[in-house]
């Protein structure tokens, strides 16, 4: 689904040039749900918006469902940390959002966006503000608006690192059966994180990065059993995984 070659980053600023991704190379399959982790400054978000054409490489090749990226692409779903959401909209408007900004009609959509609503447990928060939401029920609003228009990419920038664990603890088994976890027919996923048992827990494979710029470290496959529950952390694989990457992590080249 995505192809990463040799892939490079150089910002220009005013005190010079900041290279923030070095030598990328990396390839995700379809349906796969990869997870990068590094140090803050790593270049992980700035490898999300490169992938999504937001930003274009400097150096190295970037092709995404057999297509070379070089504009924004239509096909990409995008969940960050912060919810995003218009204030003076009601939550089932801010979801047909995705349909208004791709000139898609509003009405066509309407059934999927209350269904996904449904979906992510928010049925009966169509008509409701998103002051009158908690930081947990706006993300799942956020979710909702990346997937209305069935986008087979979703790139996902820390999108539950502000929430509390328990709340997180939910999003996060939200997500993989959003994902269709167990399913043939699932999206391919790129979920940026900070929490290295969060990504051994969603991930097929984690990808360590090192401090900027940002360069591949490791890549780990995450061979435990799906589905996956909060159980799964109880599972001994999982705890020496979770060691195995915070030790790279630490041993990262700087």
């Amino acid at each position: 689904m995505i192809v990463l070659d040799g892939v490079g980053m150089t910002y220009r600023a005013e005190s010079g040039p900041v290279e923030a991704l070095r030598d990328i190379t990396l390839e995700i399959g379809r349906g796969e749900l990869l997870a990068l982790v590094g140090p803050s400054g790593c270049g992980k978000s700035t490898l999300l918006r490169v992938v999504a054409g937001l930003r274009l490489a400097t150096r190295g090749r970037v092709v995404v469902d057999g297509a070379a990226v070089t504009r924004p692409i239509p096909a990409v779903g995008m969940v960050f940390q912060a919810p995003v959401l218009l204030r003076w909209r009601t939550v089932l408007d801010n979801v047909l959002l995705a349909a208004e900004l791709a000139g898609r009609d509003r009405a066509a959509h309407r059934a999927r966006a209350e269904a996904l609503l449904a979906l992510v447990g928010l049925g009966g928060f169509g008509d409701k503000r998103p002051r009158e939401l908690s930081g947990g029920m706006q993300q799942r609003a956020s979710l909702c608006r990346a997937l209305l228009l069935d986008p087979p990419l979703l790139l996902m920038d820390e999108p539950f690192g502000a929430l509390d664990a328990m709340t997180r603890d939910e999003l996060n088994l939200e997500l993989l059966r959003v994902w269709g976890e167990g399913s043939a027919a699932r999206k391919t996923i790129v979920f940026v994180t900070h929490s290295i048992p969060e990504a051994v827990l969603l991930a097929d494979r984690v990808v360590v990065m090192t401090p900027r710029p940002g360069r591949i470290a490791r890549v780990f496959d995450v061979p435990l059993a799906r589905p996956r529950t909060v159980a799964t952390r109880a599972d001994p694989g999982f705890g020496g995984l979770t060691v195995a990457i915070h030790e790279a992590l630490s041993a990262a080249p700087r």
